[in-house]
Order: structure tokens, then sequence, then C-alpha cells
């Protein structure tokens, strides 16, 4: 079955992100448990697709010919999932708590395509 990447993305300067920081504490708490609550539940929905969980994302140090440097890019999170098209793989990911609680700004999801030569 064809494999795909979820990248979970967003900016600290997008605007949910600025709402989201305008928040009082308790309702931050109260919107990450039940984002926590419904992301699980998703898991647990996906679970027999699902073949990287994947995790939660650090600082990105980025490597070219000019050395090594600290960089930003909007991405928060990935996991890996099996699905028969893009579409499906897709459709797993509407209306996920990453952007409908929590501040994200959206999922990308692409083909993990095979390696030229193998």
């Amino acid at each position: 079955m064809p494999r795909f990447l979820a990248l979970y993305v967003g900016t600290q300067n997008s605007e949910v992100q600025k709402a989201w920081d305008n928040l009082p504490e308790a309702e931050k708490a109260e919107r990450s448990q039940r984002a926590m609550t419904e992301w699980g539940q998703w898991v647990e929905r996906h679970r027999h697709v699902i073949v990287d969980i994947g995790s939660p994302l650090g600082k990105t140090l980025l490597a070219s010919p000019e050395g090594i440097t600290s960089t930003r890019n909007p991405v928060a999170a990935y996991v890996i999932v099996e699905a028969s098209s893009h579409e499906e793989a897709a459709q797993m990911f509407k209306n996920h708590p990453h952007f409908t609680i929590f501040p994200g700004t959206g999922v990308e999801i692409m083909p993990c395509l095979p390696m030229p030569g193998t």
C-alpha cells in the first residue's frame, strides 16, 4: 500500500497563532487537553494505517554548502500513513485537531516515492 508523509505545519506569525497567544492561560490549557484527547481519538481511528506515529519536532539546523546554520520552517510534527490514494490519505486529516483546536495552519500530505535505482 502506498505511504504518505503528513507534515503538521504552522507559523508563529499566523493569525491563529496570534489569537492562541492572546488566550488566557486557563483557556489554552483546556483547549490543549481537548486537542490531545481528540488527537488520541484520531490516532485510534487510523491506527490500522499509521506506519510511524511520528512526533513533535524541535529547532531546525540547515546543512548546506555554506555550512550549518540555524533556520526556521513551519513544520511542527509528522506522521506516516498508508492509503490507497493521495486523496484518501488527505481525507484522514480533514478537520484534524492540529488546526481545528490547536493553532496549526494545516497538514501537508505527500506521497513517499520509491528511491530511484532500487
